[in-house]
């Protein structure tokens, strides 16, 4: 069985063991979001719930962009997407409605708290610095790559991660010395400092969220309300921009 499909299967026996079944009048949906949503996705979905009594959110799925976008497309069931870029949403083009921006992301230079290393871009290019970075498929590692080809900076990545919380987790721990993140993942992790680069304002990710081909009025409901004031200034309180 390929990975893909395995991980399908996988994300199906999750939803179907994750949590409490909803009651008899109480329906669900399903979200899957970009790992950087983590936090303030997880507020949301509490609101949400709290003033849509009678929907139930199953446990969001996080994971990258580009893995959850191979799982919707090969069959994963999925009321509501959330990604981290445009691109990754137009693979699943075929699966989804028409998607709508609801937040931007920026990038900076993370580094363990009480280090002083690494001042600006250029920096990174120092080979005796373990550097972790987003692999190029996913968002933050198109947008980091974006960001060094602008600023003519070369880096020799100490490894390729699948998602930008990885990255974070890697420069908390002190596994590595610096990485590229979201700003809003810098703010999330305990243990990580952010080094501003005015480079880096210039590339800016623009977030997706689209109801999936078949789901119903209640994804949509969740839909909009991300949408709604409480939510957008729940998402600005995580350090992420306006649509």
């Amino acid at each position: 069985m390929r990975r893909a499909s395995i991980a399908v299967l996988l994300l199906a026996v999750a939803f179907a063991v994750a949590g409490c079944a909803p009651a008899e009048d109480e329906r669900e949906i399903r979200v899957a979001a970009a790992a950087s949503l983590h936090g303030a996705f997880e507020e949301i979905v509490s609101a949400f719930e709290a003033s849509h009594p009678d929907i139930r959110v199953a446990p969001v799925v996080y994971d990258g962009s580009s893995t959850l976008a191979t799982q919707i497309a090969e069959g994963a069931p999925i009321d509501v997407a959330a990604f981290a870029d445009e691109r990754t949403m137009e693979r699943i083009a075929d699966a989804v409605g028409e998607p709508r921006i609801f937040a931007t992301n920026s990038l900076v230079i993370a580094v363990p708290e009480g280090t002083d290393r690494v001042a600006a871009l250029d920096d990174l290019a120092d080979d005796a610095l373990d550097v972790v970075v987003c692999a190029p498929e996913v968002p933050c590692g198109a947008a980091t790559r974006q960001a060094l080809d602008a600023a003519g900076v070369d880096i020799a990545a100490a490894s390729l991660e699948q998602s930008v919380t990885a990255v974070a987790r890697k420069v908390a721990s002190g596994v590595a010395d610096a990485g590229l993140v979201y700003r809003t993942d810098a703010s999330a992790t305990e243990g990580v400092a952010a080094v501003e680069d005015p480079r880096l304002d210039g590339v800016v990710n623009r977030y997706p969220i689209a109801v999936t081909e078949g789901a119903g009025d209640d994804a949509q409901a969740f839909v909009d309300y991300v949408f709604s004031g409480d939510a957008q200034e729940g998402l600005a309180r995580w350090g992420f921009g306006a649509p």
